[in-house]
């Protein structure tokens, strides 16, 4: 087997869409040994900023010194980017063999009940992270948290971002509900530390804590400040992220005991961290600017309307946009429309694209005097922004993933973006 052949295998698992439930993760992590015993997590949770939390938190402990598992999705060029240790992406390989390991495995499961490749996928990383005797695995959820197939481990420290609504067909229509599926990732007597502010979502939270005696820590923005005089950190631009910084603080202070960092390297762990695709500024070599971010909910837009009018807002800004259309890209084109000089929409690298024509006629809506035009992909955009002192590529991941390829700062994976698509097959 070729890397090539072992992405078309993953591939090929797309058909049993994504399953709501334990069971089959659980037993094929039998199967394969129980790798996850071998190793500590922290596992993370939320709506927005998950992805960077889990990078600080990443770049902290791997600055103290430790062998560091880093389980993130979606990606955004290259399905690799998923299993990292020290911010290294797992070889190719690794991948065949992790494949080559695991498919007969599969033939232990009925047809009606194969497991999703999210489920093969959870289950790799763990057999490569205890192969490679990591320290600590940062550990990221998938979707939702109570039957997200990383949900099978026992961590060290449970950690919620925040509560916003997205994915409400799978987790529910009300920040109650999406709380619940979030605070899923609670254990028993296990610490656990949110940034969520909500009160809906909030009071959520704190019952479930309380039910499970887990030890509730609140994390709020500004809560890291004192502790980080004198730094540049994080560099990771936007308001929001001091509340991810206070989290990724407080999760560290939380497993002071059982994991020791000394007030230094908390300090380089934050000056070094790095997150592409959430508020990332790219300038060619001919001074033009390119701000991308994965604004793909309503929460994410609005936080980069606040970024762009307190950090980056010098004029109005030309948008890329593209969106998925189980999105509510509706209300985020509203958001997005009054901070735009001229808008071009395209689709996104997926069946479930949003037409970009449905995506102009919303910014023409909510803005009558923009300039709008739709086009038939991001090239073309570029290409008509070419002489724009300042360009947002904003809208989905897929989007962000593909401008980082267009500029040469992934490496091209051929086709490997579609391995973020799934559907849900059950819920429970």
């Amino acid at each position: 087997m070729i890397y090539a052949e072992a992405i078309q295998f993953l591939y090929g698992l797309k058909i049993f869409g994504a399953n709501f439930e334990l069971e089959n993760t659980r037993k094929l992590a039998a199967l394969a040994g129980d790798p996850q015993e071998k190793l500590r997590f922290i596992h993370v949770a939320g709506t927005n900023g998950k992805g960077s939390t889990c990078a600080m938190l990443e770049s902290i402990y791997r600055a103290a010194g430790l062998r560091v598992g880093l389980f993130t999705s979606p990606h955004l060029v290259s399905f690799r980017e998923r299993i990292q240790i020290n911010r290294q992406l797992i070889p190719e390989n690794e991948i065949v063999r992790l494949v080559a390991e695991i498919r007969p495995l599969l033939q232990q499961f009925p047809p009606d009940h194969h497991p999703t490749m999210f489920e093969v996928v959870t289950v790799m990383a763990l057999k490569f992270f205890a192969e490679q005797k990591c320290d600590l695995v940062i550990w990221e959820t998938g979707l939702g948290g109570r039957l997200d197939a990383t949900n099978i481990v026992m961590p060290l420290a449970s950690v919620i971002t925040n509560i916003a609504l997205d994915h409400q067909q799978w987790l529910g229509d009300s920040l109650e509900k999406i709380a619940a599926e979030k605070a899923g990732i609670i254990k028993p007597g296990i610490p656990v530390v949110t940034a969520a502010d909500a009160p809906a979502a909030l009071a959520v939270i704190k019952e479930i804590a309380r039910e499970k005696n887990a030890p509730l820590i609140l994390a709020a923005a500004g809560d890291d400040e004192s502790r980080l005089a004198g730094t540049s950190a994080p560099p990771l631009p936007g308001e929001h992220q001091k509340r991810n910084a206070a989290l990724a603080l407080a999760t560290v202070e939380v497993l002071r005991q059982d994991i020791p960092v000394t007030e230094e390297k908390i300090r380089e762990g934050f000056e070094n961290v790095n997150w592409p695709g959430r508020l990332q500024l790219i300038e060619t070599p001919a001074g033009q600017k390119f701000l991308l971010d994965g604004a793909h909910n309503v929460a994410g837009a609005d936080t980069l309307r606040t970024a762009l009018e307190n950090n980056f807002l010098a004029g109005r800004p030309v948008f890329i946009f593209g969106a998925l259309a189980d999105k509510n890209w509706p209300d985020i084109c509203r958001l997005l429309a009054p901070l735009a000089a001229k808008v071009f929409t395209v689709p996104v690298a997926s069946e479930r694209t949003a037409k970009p024509a449905d995506l102009a006629a919303c910014f023409r809506r909510a803005n009558p005097a923009l300039e709008i035009m739709a086009l038939e992909n991001l090239a073309a955009a570029l290409i008509a922004c070419k002489n724009e002192p300042f360009v947002v590529i904003t809208g989905s991941l897929y989007l962000v993933g593909e401008a980082l390829e267009q500029f040469g700062f992934s490496p091209v994976a051929a086709g490997e973006r579609g391995l973020n698509e799934w559907s849900a097959t059950k819920k429970e």
